[in-house]
């Protein structure tokens, strides 16, 4: 059934701009009094609303009231949104002075959700996504990547995949997992990264492939994680048993983003402290630069270098990173808008890096621009210009959301 959604103030397509490099606000497409012609969930044509309405006389018509303001659905490509309990005490912790390596040797950070997490049941589990992912939803947030991480065994990271696959089938929005079982070293585990590695390699990689839970591998690479080395052999093995990768890349040191060009992943995430030679390398490469501002303003941190990467001629994405631990937030909009005054970002960069950049990171090439053959993933603003989204910091949600053309 055909489906007419309008008429729009203005619709930002986000139609016709680069994958790499930077952004100029004069190259965005606005179309004013416009409409989105929908059907099967996919874009059909975008348009003037009156023109569409004359063309298409049988479609239904879905009449939108006052200004508004259209854009594709935000795809946060960064979370962590699948864990138990919460680290309030780190928190505290934290703005009292103590650096994040001191917490973790004092039983808090990623070992702490670790123990957590493993404690909580799937419904508890289950219950605690639904909640998370719905209320990206309600703030135009149409695809989700969730990562697993805090389980660490086999067990327990199945449970997690598990849980993901599950609430994908509950919610309206597209959770994407991933599988990040080389988050740490686990401190129960009985040997070195290697034989880590080969645990999950030879039991836990097979049995997830085996049952479609993820295509996606993750890893960090950092002094409190895993090295280069092991990580490059890791995530090659990884590749070539057919998942795509990802890297937790350059947070604290450098090191991960020259793995993940080298091992070709899909994406290298955070690069808070990346310098001069890993922006040339990412760039020049095929991986998209995923910055993470909710975990600089978690941890107090500088952000990373989105203007530096984007002049460059980086293809760089924006992503929540929401976790219980450095980045507990979740607002992916305030996020992007407070980075984009820090960085000097242009309102088309950081749209561009919360839709069809953030697409890229995901390896989907169907959504994040609203033209004809996308998936019908919009999100309505109420104002009449769509400089006021960035301008309130947040504040501004969306008034209505679609996900694939049904209004959510």
């Amino acid at each position: 059934m055909e489906k007419l959604i309008g008429p729009f103030k203005q619709i930002l397509t986000l139609a016709g701009l680069s994958l790499k490099g930077s952004l100029r606000d004069d190259q965005l497409e606005i179309i004013t009094d416009g409409g989105v012609l929908t059907e099967n969930g996919l874009i059909k044509a975008v348009g003037k609303f009156d023109d569409l309405r004359r063309q298409n006389p049988d479609a239904v018509i879905e009449e939108i009231r006052g200004d508004q303001v259209l854009l594709p659905g935000f795809i946060d490509c960064h979370t962590h949104i699948c864990f138990g309990g919460n680290r309030a005490k780190d928190y505290a912790l934290r703005i009292a002075g103590k650096t994040y390596l001191e917490i973790a040797k004092a039983g808090g950070g990623i070992w702490d959700t670790v123990t957590q997490t493993r404690l909580a049941d799937e419904q508890t589990l289950l219950d605690g996504l639904l909640k998370r992912a719905n209320h990206h939803l309600q703030e135009g947030v149409t695809t989700i990547e969730v990562k697993s991480g805090y389980g660490l065994n086999v067990e327990q990271e199945l449970k997690q995949l598990r849980v993901i696959q599950e609430a994908g089938k509950l919610v309206k929005s597209d959770l994407v997992s991933t599988c990040l079982a080389a988050h740490i070293l686990p401190k129960d585990f009985d040997g070195d990264a290697e034989h880590y590695f080969a645990y999950l390699l030879q039991i836990l990689l097979p049995t997830i492939y085996h049952e479609k839970l993820t295509k996606r591998v993750d890893i960090f690479i950092e002094k409190s994680a895993f090295n280069t080395r092991d990580a490059a052999i890791y995530l090659t093995a990884a590749k070539y048993m057919g998942f795509d990768l990802t890297v937790h890349a350059d947070q604290f040191t450098t090191g991960g983003s020259a793995v993940a060009v080298e091992v070709g992943a899909v994406s290298a995430d955070h690069l808070e402290a990346i310098k001069a030679k890993e922006i040339r390398l990412l760039a020049k490469s095929d991986t998209v630069s995923v910055v993470l501002p909710g975990a600089s303003l978690g941890l107090g941190m500088p952000y990373a270098p989105a203007r530096k990467l984007l002049d460059a001629g980086a293809t760089v994405a924006i992503a929540s990173d929401w976790n219980p631990g450095s980045a507990p937030m979740g607002n992916l909009l305030l996020q992007a808008s407070v980075m984009a005054a820090a960085e000097k970002l242009t309102t088309a960069e950081v749209f561009a890096g919360l839709t069809y950049r953030a697409a890229k990171a995901l390896n989907l090439n169907d959504r994040g621009i609203i033209t004809a053959g996308m998936m019908a993933d919009i999100q309505a603003y109420p104002c009449a210009d769509y400089r006021e989204i960035l301008y309130y910091q947040g504040k501004l949600k969306p008034e209505m959301v679609w996900k694939k053309g049904d209004r959510v």
